[in-house]
């Protein structure tokens, strides 16, 4: 079971990456915290990884920081969430107000995540409630590579990230462009963070 990969990337998009280890291409889903963060293709990435077995295929799921896997982790156990859906939840709100919501059983902003109705909400809160309580430490920083980006280079990515989530295009676009108007976000996480909070209103 691969608990660990560390390797050049090859490829990324909003859903997955492909990271190259000793000569082997690895492909892994991501969420969209974990694709903001991750550097750039050829350069090098180390990323937690849930390894996931069914009888029809082994499915890798990685993430940038040990925060996000432990909460993808405690996701997949409520009825009714597989690792896919688990991975749109987690790329719905930044990591710290998804935690937030599920401790305070916020149902109106979990119902806010594309796939999320009102009893999965609900659900969510009740099993999850006293199990996120420590998952955030004061480390956790959705910019964990910390690789610099210019704003005007990543508007389509952020706009695709959102699509890639549920939100309708028109949606989309419009939210990333009042995100970056004004006060500019300073990085692709930041965008799309902004963006979320918008369209979560």
């Amino acid at each position: 079971m691969i608990g660990r990969l560390s390797g050049i990337v090859l490829e990324k998009r909003p859903d997955r990456a492909v990271v190259d280890a000793s000569g082997v291409g690895y492909e892994l889903h991501v969420p969209l915290g974990t694709f903001a963060s991750l550097p750039g293709i050829g350069e090098r990435a180390s990323l937690h990884v849930h390894t996931h077995v069914r009888e029809d295929a082994i499915l890798l799921f990685g993430f940038t920081t040990a925060e996000e896997k432990v909460l993808f982790e405690r996701l997949i156990t409520v009825s009714g969430i597989g690792p896919k859906l688990a991975l749109v939840v987690l790329s719905g709100l930044p990591l710290p107000e998804l935690v937030g919501a599920i401790a305070a059983q916020n149902v109106a902003r979990l119902s806010t995540i594309p796939g999320v109705g009102k009893k999965l909400a609900e659900r969510l809160g009740v099993e999850l409630k006293d199990k996120v309580s420590g998952i955030l430490s004061s480390s956790t920083s959705s910019t964990v590579f910390g690789v610099p980006t210019v704003l005007g280079g990543f508007l389509d990515d952020a706009v695709g990230a959102l699509v890639n989530l549920g939100y309708r295009k028109p949606q989309a676009e419009a939210a990333v462009k009042a995100a970056s108007d004004g006060t500019a976000p300073a990085d692709l996480p930041a965008l799309l963070s902004a963006a979320l909070r918008l369209l979560s209103r």
